[in-house]
């Protein structure tokens, strides 16, 4: 869940917990700011880039999990959540997404994994990590995955 989905019940009920406090002759006032803050909700949040993992227009981790269970990364990684993903040839990748680089040569960032995920040949000629042909959208749900494990 992402920052502002996940501050805004809290904003909601404190609006709400705020509203009761305040006499009932007095309340029209606090009942529409609840009102208003719930209505202006999802506008607030897509004015603030806000995304929902796995939405229409976004990478999603869920399909990104199946699609390392589907190539089989687990045969050369560990993956933290990923059923039998304990191999040895390549780093593990529990706390990838608290790494500084990829590979010692990329900044960490959703597109650069991609990237390596894409073309780790491209970026790194003769490096162990094969190319899979992984599609572009399909590395994009595994990075986004991958940026779960902090």
């Amino acid at each position: 869940m992402s920052g502002g989905f996940r501050l805004f019940p809290a904003i909601v009920a404190r609006l709400h917990r705020s509203a009761a406090a305040i006499p009932l002759s007095s309340r029209a006032v606090p009942t529409a700011a609840v009102a208003l803050a719930t209505a202006l909700a999802p506008v607030l949040l897509a004015c603030c880039g806000e995304r929902v993992a796995g939405s229409a227009d976004g990478p999603d981790p869920g399909k990104g999990a199946a699609l390392i269970d589907k190539y089989g990364c687990g045969a050369c990684h560990v993956i933290p959540g990923i059923h039998q993903a304990t191999g040895m040839v390549g780093p593990p990748l529990t706390s990838v997404a608290s790494r500084v680089y990829i590979a010692g040569v990329l900044r960490n960032s959703p597109d650069n994994l991609a990237e390596w995920i894409e073309h780790p040949q491209r970026i790194v000629p003769g490096n162990v990590m094969p190319e899979m042909g992984i599609p572009h959208e399909e590395a994009r749900d595994i990075a986004a995955y991958l940026n779960t494990l902090r």
